[in-house]
């Protein structure tokens, strides 16, 4: 046998010369010894028979293999063309690389042109099952893989589910795109696409062209067909523009815009239906969010949001969460922070959508807002802190006006192993500058009130029987002192009284906004414990506690509401279980005097494709819901998902969909049904999905999985 290395860029092959290693035999690609140079290629020969003179020629047979670096080529014979310095191999062709396997009939190598050519061949590409058949394949050095009459499925050999062919594909791996040309693709044997000429990419790299297009149908607007168009501007800006028809309304024109620069990132959309059959008119919806990051610690953001009607979401959004907006955020803001100093300057407006709310109702504008916040360490082992702001509020109901704020903060953090103490003063000064005030009311009210609190805590651990973990227990109190300042004459811009939690039990202002400073003498009182994995870090369980203790009557309080006299607060507790692999708890409840309050969710995952969710929401006099939700196989190709959703006090379901999945080694079917409420007056809609998913090529349908990711926790859209 003899053993050849051949140079790529050499114009006449080398020498060849003799080796003692044995014969090749049934495997031809017996392992080889690099020779060192990347540019080599290897060639081994069962035998091997040279011709010598101006034009040498060479034979091989009993077994031919060739290698470069990764690249494996073999046949059972081989023949040396000089004039075209090709190499022509015939019989059980195989090629190897990395990325593809091909066999074919007969190829030949012109290793100086770097162009190689196989007839009759067939193919695999990659890891999966991604192959095809192809009349010809050439792969040339400029990087193009030219395939004639092909063949192409992930389907595994003894299937072939879905088929896509055509009479050329032609793929460029250094810019990225495939073009083929006469395509259609086959499910089952039944064609369900064609395409004279088709573009895609072949990496990351983004391309223009339709992508694929969606289909479904509602009570609400009838059939729906989108066909979305994508638009590769330039690296960092692209555009998705989908034509969308509905059957019931019309043709809706959507957009969207995204840039990306080294300093700025954003997104642009519009939707535009030019007449709704069914409430005759013309219809629309903007939005524009976009974020500068400067060099300096600066930002600045904004927002904005607008449609024609405040029933576009009900009618056009398509979804439960989307029919119970009620307000959309305008606002342009700049933002700085540093590690002592942050500021915020912004001008915010909203559009209120929901009819039933009343003019002097609607939430204020902010023309403009300046907030500063600062804390500093000072000699002595104090701290200094400020907040302040300026804004001026503005409606076309009511009181309007300047507000302004200040309220420095003094504090001696006192910080050890296991315990802390922070005793705080704070003095809060506020002046209004008002317009449109009733009568007797006074135009330039102001406020100044002093804060006094006591923080203490400590954090105690212990190890637990098990010796990788450690339980802590982590008792808190906030002791909080606030005089009575009469402010009934005081306007309410932007305050509220929010609903206990555990973050409002340890703030020293029982309202949120600067409006109302509540009077109070209190001690709020916690603990919570902890179960630690040492060796992992991850929180087994968590469980929390806390109640406030009140010394006097709170008699501050917002227009229409009347003194507080409880001498306490509920009490609230918190439980959060993870001691199982396979089940999380979580538990939250308020009850005393006040209300009663119950959130609940458990979820049991045995498996990644195992999942089953419970929730438990109640509030008593206002709401109480249960949810189910769950994605679990019936067998080893179908799966179950669905989502119950329903109001126990309205006696009616909220949301409710039920679909079937199913799956082969190569594609997948998904089938949802949906009904739920999609408007604020309760007014229901219904809606049917079929998407499938053809595994290594696209999907067709509607788009089914985002549905079922939004209404079943930790369910996932990809198919095994």
């Amino acid at each position: 046998m003899l053993l050849a290395a051949v140079n790529a860029a050499a114009d006449e092959p080398q020498s060849c010369r003799t080796s003692l290693i044995e014969p090749l035999a049934a495997n031809p690609f017996a392992t080889l010894v690099p020779l060192g140079n990347p540019d080599t290629i290897q060639l081994e020969a069962g035998n091997f028979e040279a011709q010598l003179g101006d034009l040498p020629s060479a034979s091989m047979s009993g077994g031919v293999l060739l290698r470069r670096n990764d690249k494996l080529a073999a046949a059972k014979s081989a023949r040396y063309e000089p004039i075209t310095k090709a190499l022509h191999l015939e019989g059980d062709v195989r090629y190897e690389d990395p990325g593809t396997q091909i066999l074919s009939r007969a190829a030949e190598f012109a290793y100086q042109t770097g162009r190689i050519r196989f007839e009759g061949a067939r193919f695999s590409l990659g890891n999966n099952n991604s192959r095809g058949a192809a009349d010809a394949i050439e792969i040339n050095q400029n990087g193009k893989l030219i395939l004639d009459g092909v063949e192409y499925t992930s389907c595994p050999p003894d299937s072939e589910d879905w088929l896509m062919q055509g009479s050329s594909i032609e793929l460029n791996t250094r810019t990225g795109v495939g073009t083929a040309k006469g395509m259609k693709l086959r499910f089952k044997g039944i064609p369900i696409l064609y395409a004279p000429y088709l573009s895609f990419p072949i990496s990351d790299a983004r391309k223009s062209g339709v992508l694929t297009p969606e289909i479904g149908s509602s009570g609400r607007s009838g059939t729906e067909i989108r066909v979305p168009w994508y638009w590769n501007i330039a690296p960092n800006y692209d555009a998705t523009i989908t034509p969308r028809l509905l059957s019931s309304r019309g043709l809706q024109l959507t957009t969207e815009f995204r840039y990306l620069t080294e300093r700025n990132h954003g997104t642009v959309a519009a939707g535009y239906l030019p007449n709704d059959d069914i409430t005759n008119s013309a219809r629309h919806q903007l939005q524009l969010e976009h974020e500068t990051q400067f060099s300096n610690g600066w930002r600045n953001q904004i927002e904005f949001r607008e449609v024609s009607d405040s029933q576009y979401y009900e009618d056009l959004g398509g979804s439960l969460s989307s029919s119970s907006i009620t307000h959309l955020n305008r606002s342009l803001r700049f933002d700085y922070q540093s590690r002592n100093l942050s500021m915020l300057g912004q001008v915010q407006d909203y559009q209120t959508i929901d009819d039933a709310i009343l003019p002097d109702q609607e939430p204020y504008r902010r023309l403009p807002q300046v907030l500063l916040s600062g804390d500093w360490n000072i000699p002595l082992g104090l701290r200094f802190g400020v907040v302040g702001e300026v804004v001026n509020f503005d409606r076309d109901v009511g009181v309007t006006g300047w507000r302004f704020n200040a309220a420095p903060r003094l504090e001696l953090p006192i910080m050890r192993p296991g315990w802390f103490i922070t005793p705080a003063i704070e003095f809060d000064y506020t002046q209004y500058d008002l317009k449109d005030t009733l009568p007797g009311q006074s135009a330039d009210p102001s406020r100044s009130v002093p804060i006094a609190s006591l923080d203490v805590g400590m954090l105690l651990e212990r190890s637990m029987n098990t010796s990788n973990r450690i339980q802590t227990i982590e008792p808190r109190l906030l002791y909080v002192k606030i005089p009575f300042r009469d402010q009934e004459q005081l306007p309410v811009f932007d305050t509220i009284t929010p609903d206990i939690n555990l973050v409002q039990l340890y703030r020293t202002n029982r309202f949120i906004g600067i409006d109302r400073i509540g009077d109070t003498e209190q001690l709020s009182a916690g603990i919570t414990t902890r179960v630690l994995d040492v060796s992992s870090g991850r929180e087994l369980m968590s469980a929390t506690i806390g109640q406030t203790r009140y010394y006097d009557d709170r008699n501050v309080t917002l227009p229409g509401l009347s003194t507080a006299t409880s001498e306490t607060s509920d009490y609230i507790a918190q439980l959060r279980f993870s001691l199982f692999r396979n089940v999380n708890f979580d538990i939250g409840h308020q009850w005393g005097t006040d209300t009663t309050k119950s959130e609940a969710r458990l979820q049991y995952r045995p498996a990644s494709n195992r999942i089953l969710n419970l929730a438990y929401r109640f509030r008593r006099d206002s709401l109480e819901q249960g949810d189910i939700s769950w994605s679990w196989p019936l067998s080893t190709s179908w799966n179950f998902v669905g989502r119950y959703n329903f109001s126990f006090r309205d006696d009616e379901v909220l949301e409710q969909f039920f679909g079937l999945e199913y799956e082969s080694c190569c594609w997948g079917l998904r089938m949802v049904s949906r009904r739920y409420i999609s408007t604020r007056d309760g007014t229901r809609d219904s809606s049917f999905g079929l998407q499938l998913v053809l595994k290594g090529m696209t999907s067709v349908g509607t788009a089914a999985d985002k549905l079922l990711e939004r209404g079943i926790l930790g369910y996932s859209a990809d198919l095994r």
